[in-house]
């Protein structure tokens, strides 16, 4: 089972909390400056800190070179928020360590030698970093990392420098970010140094009212600190939608959701961007309640991505996608 299919805290609003660590072996150039040789040794280092661990977190993880793996299925994994889309593109020397559910992955060479990301459903900050700490133990038990006793970890960027830390919840806020107050949030979120941005991270836009929420600075604040600010500004981002869900008009509410329900039930033909929105309003009744069904609304919407569809099903044009996703929804919803 994936991360995407199961429960999670408040995971009718909060989509997903991910968090995300960079950290650099000692005397190596960061991977823009890297050769094939770097390369294999950064990859043979990892592998042999993390996977040869006597923790017990290590048993479930499995090294692969990201050239074993066909360009769809690299899609895919950009698709289901696993690897970046730089690091799907650039795959070429580089690897990655991975959970058999995915809420685990350690890229080795995208933009630092090493990203360890955990990602689980709905709001688990804290349970997240813990996960991801205990790797990062792993890590520094037997690498030698690269750290400065001012600056912290050292990080290709800048802005990582510090914690190497970015913290991030997933959230779907469609009344809110429809509300005349979601600027001023972005605009306040900026000032205490967290940044919202689209489905995919940094420059790409909101898809279906889903917005990522990270912190921006890592240098001189705590781990800690990180994560209670990005806590109480998920919870009060939560408690604003459920206000707003309360005030709306209960019948409009129930045909928003309804139709979409309906639509997703019985159409023979979905594209990408109709099944998002429709899962979008769908899930909006389920939040309120109009719906009481037991349906992971961005499940849905991963699997009915278009690589993710051909991974299962074989390639497909796109006109087949949009029959075969639409069979797939009613498949679900029947």
């Amino acid at each position: 089972m994936s991360w995407y299919d199961r429960k999670g805290p408040n995971d009718d609003i909060v989509v997903s909390t991910r968090i995300r660590l960079a950290r650099n072996l000692r005397g190596i150039p960061f991977p823009a400056k890297m050769n094939k040789e770097q390369f294999e040794k950064v990859n043979n280092i990892v592998k042999e800190a993390v996977l040869n661990s006597s923790a017990p977190i290590a048993k479930g993880l499995k090294f692969i070179k990201m050239e074993d793996i066909p360009a769809n299925e690299r899609a895919c994994m950009v698709e289901r928020h696993i690897i970046s889309p730089a690091f799907a593109e650039n795959y070429q020397n580089r690897a990655i360590i991975i959970s058999s559910d995915e809420s685990i992955s350690i890229m080795l060479g995208e933009e630092d030698h090493i990203r360890i990301q955990i990602i689980l459903p709905g709001l688990q900050l804290e349970k997240a970093y813990e996960i991801a700490s205990l790797v990062d133990d792993m890590l520094c038990e037997k690498a030698d990392i690269a750290f400065h006793k001012e600056l912290g970890f050292l990080t290709e960027c800048p802005t990582n420098l510090g914690t190497g830390l970015r913290a991030s919840v997933m959230m779907h806020l469609p009344l809110s970010s429809e509300s005349g107050n979601f600027k001023s949030f972005i605009d306040s979120a900026s000032k205490i140094g967290y940044t919202v941005r689209g489905l995919y991270g940094e420059g790409t836009k909101a898809t279906a009212y889903l917005y990522q929420i990270s912190n921006q600075i890592t240098l001189g604040i705590s781990e800690k600190s990180v994560i209670e600010n990005l806590k109480v500004i998920a919870e009060n981002l939560i408690k604003n939608e459920k206000e707003l869900q309360s005030k709306i008009d209960k019948t409009k509410l129930e045909d928003i959701s309804m139709r979409a329900l309906g639509t997703l039930k019985y159409a023979r033909i979905i594209s990408s961007s109709e099944m998002m929105q429709l899962l979008s309003n769908l899930s909006v009744g389920i939040s309120a309640g109009v719906i009481e069904k037991d349906i992971k609304p961005f499940a849905l919407f991963i699997e009915g991505q278009p690589h993710t569809l051909m991974k299962k099903y074989g390639e497909m044009t796109a006109a087949d996608r949009d029959i075969k996703r639409a069979g797939v929804l009613r498949d679900v919803l029947k």
